[in-house]
């Protein structure tokens, strides 16, 4: 069971370094690929960009996002279910 969240988990992060690449190049909106990564990773971030500090176009979100599942979320799962 811990190995199926931390794999769940690492392909969470997966999508979420994915989507920040991707936001830097000018893909179509409708790209299929694109869609998908953010329509899997909006529904958390967007709740973490209405409590981060606005930097213009610097989205802070992902990075928050990875670091708390990294160093949160996964030692806490890895201790409940070993």
């Amino acid at each position: 069971m811990a190995g199926l969240i931390n794999g769940v988990l690492s392909m969470f992060v997966l999508a979420i370094f994915i989507r920040s690449i991707l936001s830097w190049f000018p893909l179509s909106p409708h790209n299929p690929f694109k869609l998908m990564v953010f329509q899997v990773t909006e529904p958390v971030l967007a709740p973490l960009r209405r409590y981060l500090p606005h930097f213009g176009s610097i989205d802070l979100a992902p990075m928050v996002s990875i670091i708390i599942i990294l160093f949160l979320i996964q030692p806490l799962v890895r201790q409940i279910l070993s």
